[in-house]
Protein backbone atom coordinates (compact mmCIF):
# COMPACT_ATOMS: atom_id res chain seq x y z
CA UNK A 1 0.00 0.00 0.00
CA UNK A 2 2.77 2.27 0.64
CA UNK A 3 4.58 1.86 -2.25
CA UNK A 4 1.33 2.60 -4.17
CA UNK A 5 0.73 5.79 -2.33
CA UNK A 6 4.44 6.50 -3.16
CA UNK A 7 3.93 5.98 -6.91
CA UNK A 8 0.88 7.66 -7.40
CA UNK A 9 2.91 11.03 -5.45
CA UNK A 10 5.60 10.28 -8.02
CA UNK A 11 3.71 10.31 -11.17
CA UNK A 12 1.77 13.32 -9.77
CA UNK A 13 4.84 15.49 -9.93
CA UNK A 14 5.81 13.79 -13.35
CA UNK A 15 3.31 15.31 -14.82
CA UNK A 16 3.44 18.79 -13.11
CA UNK A 17 6.94 18.85 -14.30
CA UNK A 18 6.28 17.90 -17.98
CA UNK A 19 4.87 21.40 -18.68
CA UNK A 20 7.68 23.44 -17.13
CA UNK A 21 10.41 21.11 -19.24
CA UNK A 22 8.99 22.24 -22.26
CA UNK A 23 10.09 26.13 -21.21
CA UNK A 24 13.35 24.89 -20.05
CA UNK A 25 14.35 23.80 -23.06
CA UNK A 26 13.38 26.80 -24.62
CA UNK A 27 15.30 29.00 -22.47
CA UNK A 28 18.34 26.77 -23.54
CA UNK A 29 18.07 26.87 -26.59
CA UNK A 30 18.28 30.53 -26.26
CA UNK A 31 20.89 30.67 -24.14
CA UNK A 32 23.15 28.32 -26.18
CA UNK A 33 22.55 30.07 -29.22
CA UNK A 34 24.03 33.60 -27.79
CA UNK A 35 26.90 31.40 -25.61
CA UNK A 36 25.60 32.52 -22.57
CA UNK A 37 25.17 28.61 -21.61
CA UNK A 38 29.20 28.29 -21.27
CA UNK A 39 29.16 30.99 -18.64
CA UNK A 40 26.36 29.77 -16.65
CA UNK A 41 28.15 25.91 -16.73
CA UNK A 42 31.66 27.63 -15.80
CA UNK A 43 30.00 29.39 -12.82
CA UNK A 44 28.31 26.39 -11.78
CA UNK A 45 31.15 24.27 -12.00
CA UNK A 46 33.24 26.82 -9.65
CA UNK A 47 30.74 26.55 -7.54
CA UNK A 48 30.87 22.76 -6.92
CA UNK A 49 34.68 22.85 -7.20
CA UNK A 50 34.44 25.48 -4.14
CA UNK A 51 31.91 23.73 -1.73
CA UNK A 52 33.92 20.66 -2.29
CA UNK A 53 37.23 21.91 -1.45
CA UNK A 54 35.47 23.51 1.60
CA UNK A 55 33.66 20.53 2.28
CA UNK A 56 37.63 18.39 2.52
CA UNK A 57 39.06 21.03 4.47
CA UNK A 58 36.75 20.89 7.17
CA UNK A 59 36.45 16.93 7.27
CA UNK A 60 39.98 17.33 7.67
CA UNK A 61 39.59 20.16 10.62
CA UNK A 62 37.11 18.31 12.57
CA UNK A 63 39.55 14.63 12.28
CA UNK A 64 42.60 16.49 13.70
CA UNK A 65 39.97 17.77 16.59
CA UNK A 66 39.01 14.63 17.39
CA UNK A 67 42.26 13.03 17.35
CA UNK A 68 43.25 15.56 19.72
CA UNK A 69 39.74 15.06 22.00
CA UNK A 70 40.34 11.23 21.49
CA UNK A 71 44.11 11.34 22.55
CA UNK A 72 43.60 13.36 26.18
Amino acid sequence: MKTLKTGIFFFILLVIALPTNAQNTLMAETMRSEGKIYVVVAVASIVIIVLSVFMINLDRKVSRIEKKINSK
